[in-house]
């Protein structure tokens, strides 16, 4: 079993604003922690992998394709692979959650 810690070692603000911090990655998927400050913007884009998340603090609204979708603590969602998808944090406080990344994200962009 591997136990990877989220620490401020293993985090990186890969834009303004945004922090993420790769977890556990296995042979099918992968997981990341996210911390998303007041203002700030993760800009469309698409990946091959499906991405589920769980928000645990704060509030996302979703650019999809010709639609927006409001994520509040404690909810879960599903992106699909190849699907165009942006988020940007309109609230107060840090949006703060984890997403499991599926096939995993062995070496995510920002590393």
């Amino acid at each position: 079993m591997d136990v990877i810690p989220v620490s401020a070692e293993r985090t990186t603000e890969v834009l303004d604003g945004v922090h993420l911090a790769q977890a556990a990655a296995g042979e099918r998927a992968s997981v990341q922690h996210f911390r998303i400050e007041p203002g700030a913007t993760v800009d469309r884009h698409a990946h091959e992998n499906e991405q589920l998340g769980w928000l645990a603090a704060g509030s996302l609204v979703f650019r999809l394709d010709g639609e927006t979708v409001t994520v509040e603590a404690g909810d879960s969602y599903a992106i699909g692979g190849g699907e165009r998808h942006g988020a940007h944090n309109r609230g107060d406080e840090d949006a703060v959650g984890v997403e499991v990344f599926v096939p995993p994200r062995e070496s995510p962009p920002w590393e």
